[in-house]
């Protein structure tokens, strides 16, 4: 919970990346601690967020959230799923068919918890399959179900509760978000969501540029810059360079260099994948980690800058991808952590869709 609200949610689309990322800054965290939080106690919450994608956040954060990037999503997932509909010949009408659709849907999951394929066999009338994104190398005929559902948690209509699967896998049941979290949050406004959401990126990583924000929000520059005026950020230099970074008035105080220290993040981790900009801490080693569209796989850390990745050999141990020279103390660092997560998994192998070629390298 307390790593989840210091990053402004953890990168959820893979869920091994909340336990990992959790594992990297909360010693002696386990996977059953993880579970709780997400599937006991409920503070924190899996929701459809910045660039269409998902994050585990802090149930607190749920109203911004919900009224800001989440509201955006919502919209042009919806006018997407009915073109789409009316494309694919479903409906004439593809705004009123996914009006009901979302209402049969809902009315599906009750009080209880349905994964997608339980809920397509709960409504036989809504499974039925559209081409999504025809003439792009994203298109592809796909179950309408999910699409739905997609809308759903975006709205925050319906959550995503239990999963049916191993907790490295990604099996979610869904239910109403009355039932699963006894009410549904208020969305605060567009801008003070969006003000919001902002100021916990700021407040994590801060400073950050118009561009890193508008990357990671996945909004418009004029959304950043509503945001930015709101919250009074203060303008700073960066290293000496003529790009302008943003602080909060709260946070302009010199910050002494921490000792050194050493981490291994899991691939999408919220600190890679923080600024769009990100030769600061990856240097010149960003097409080895990261693919063309952004995705960071694993990193590892030493003293504030990546200097290479981690990956799993076929025993599940974990090995090093270095790409720069460290220190010997840095190695030693690097090599107990590598072991500690190595004693952490236990065997349990973590698979990604998001393999770097430096992780291939490493994992031999």
């Amino acid at each position: 919970m307390a790593a989840a609200d210091a990053l402004a949610g953890l990168h959820a689309t893979e869920p091994a990346t909340v336990h990992l990322g959790v594992l990297a800054r909360v010693p002696g965290s386990d996977v059953a601690g993880v579970e709780n939080a997400l599937y006991v106690d409920r503070d924190l919450v899996k929701q459809t967020a910045m660039r269409q994608t998902l994050f585990a956040v802090p149930r607190t954060l749920l109203p911004a959230m919900l009224g800001g990037p989440a509201a955006r999503v919502a919209t042009s997932l919806s006018a997407r799923i009915a073109r789409d509909v009316e494309r694919s010949g479903v409906a004439q009408d593809g705004a009123r068919w996914l009006e009901e659709a979302r209402a049969t849907v809902l009315e599906a999951l009750g009080e209880g918890e349905l994964t997608a394929p339980e809920v397509r066999e709960a409504v036989p009338d809504l499974d039925v399959t559209i081409d999504r994104s025809p003439g792009t190398r994203w298109g592809a005929s796909v179950p309408v179900v999910p699409q739905v559902l997609w809308v759903l948690t975006a709205q925050g209509r319906a959550v995503r509760a239990g999963n049916a699967g191993h907790w490295r896998l990604s099996r979610p049941r869904y239910a109403t978000v009355e039932s699963w979290l006894g009410e549904r949050p208020e969305p605060l406004e567009p801008r003070a969501a969006h003000a919001e959401v902002v100021r916990r990126w700021l407040h994590a990583f801060g400073p950050g540029t118009e561009d890193d924000l508008r990357w990671w929000l996945g909004g418009t520059l004029g959304t950043v810059r509503g945001a930015l005026a709101d919250l009074g950020v203060v303008p700073v230099s960066l290293d000496g360079s003529a790009v302008v970074g943003w602080l909060l008035p709260d946070d302009l105080e010199p910050v002494e260099p921490p000792d050194p220290w050493a981490a291994l993040l899991p691939t999408l981790d919220p600190t890679v994948m923080g600024w769009r900009g990100r030769g600061f801490y990856l240097g010149d080693h960003g097409p080895a980690l990261v693919d063309t569209v952004g995705n960071a796989g694993t990193t590892a850390w030493w003293d504030g800058r990546v200097v290479g990745c981690w990956a799993q050999a076929e025993d599940a141990s974990v090995r090093l991808g270095l790409l720069d020279d460290v220190p010997a103390a840095g190695r030693r660092a690097l090599d107990a952590e590598a072991e500690r997560l190595t004693a952490w998994l236990d065997g349990v192998r973590v698979t990604t869709i998001y393999v770097s070629p430096a992780m291939r390298d490493a994992a031999g």
